[in-house]
C-alpha cells in the first residue's frame, strides 16, 4: 500500500499554517498553535484517529483566534484530501459515539467528495477558558470544505462544555479512523457506484 502522507502549508496575511499528517500513524501529535485548548482537541483527533499529526500555526491572535482556527481546519482538510488519494479500497463511511461523564456525542463521516456539515451542538456557555466555542464549528466547516467530506456532528447530551467538546473531537477522530480503513474486499475499487469520489 502506498504511503498516505501529506504536508500542506497555507500562508496568508492573517495566518501561516503548516500541517503534516500520516493517516497510518500511531496517534502521535506535535502541535504549536498558540491555542492550548485547540491543541488539546487536535491531540484527541490524532490519538483516537491513529493519525500522526503535526500542526504549526502563527496567526493574528491579538485580534482573536478565528482566523487561526479556521485556517488550521482548512489546511488539515487539504492535507487529508491529498493524503487519501483516489480513495480506492477505503471503507469511506465512519461513525462513532463517544461519552465523557455526562456528555455524549455522535460523529458520522462520509469521504464523499462533496463538502457538507451538519452541526447540532448547543454549548452551555460561550467560552471554554479563553477559547470561543463558536470556533469549533468554524474549524469543522473549514475542514469539510477542503477535505471534501460530509460530516454530521451531534452533541446528544452534556452539561460541561469541555466534556462536550472533547467527546466531539474524540468521536471525530474515531469516525475518521473507520472511514480511512482499508477494506481488503474493496482492493483497488472506489467505494461508489459512480466509480469516483
Amino acid at each position: 500500500m502506498a504511503e498516505r502522507i501529506a504536508q500542506v502549508a497555507r500562508d496568508t496575511q492573517e495566518t501561516q499554517i503548516a500541517v503534516k499528517l500520516d493517516l497510518d500513524g500511531r496517534g502521535a501529535a506535535e502541535l504549536d498553535t498558540g491555542l492550548p485548548f485547540l491543541e488539546h482537541m487536535l491531540d484527541q483527533v490524532a490519538r483516537h484517529g491513529l493519525i500522526d499529526l503535526t500542526v504549526r500555526a502563527r496567526g493574528d491572535l491579538q485580534i482573536d483566534a478565528h482566523h487561526t482556527v479556521e485556517d488550521i481546519g482548512i489546511t488539515f482538510g487539504q492535507a487529508l484530501a491529498r493524503a487519501v488519494g483516489d480513495k480506492k479500497g477505503l471503507r469511506r463511511y465512519g461513525h462513532a459515539y463517544v461519552p465523557l461523564d455526562e456528555a455524549l456525542s455522535r460523529v458520522v463521516i462520509d469521504l464523499s467528495g462533496r463538502p457538507g456539515l451538519s452541526y447540532r451542538v448547543d454549548f452551555p456557555r460561550a467560552r471554554i477558558y479563553e477559547f470561543d466555542v463558536d470556533l469549533i464549528r468554524e474549524f469543522f466547516q473549514g475542514f469539510c470544505n477542503h477535505a471534501m467530506v460530509t460530516l454530521h456532528i451531534d452533541a446528544l447530551h452534556g452539561e460541561n462544555a469541555h466534556h462536550m467538546a472533547e467527546t466531539i473531537f474524540k468521536a471525530f477522530g474515531r469516525a475518521l479512523r473507520m472511514a480511512l480503513e482499508i477494506d481488503p474486499r474493496m482492493a483497488g475499487v472506489v467505494p461508489s457506484t459512480k466509480g469516483t469520489l
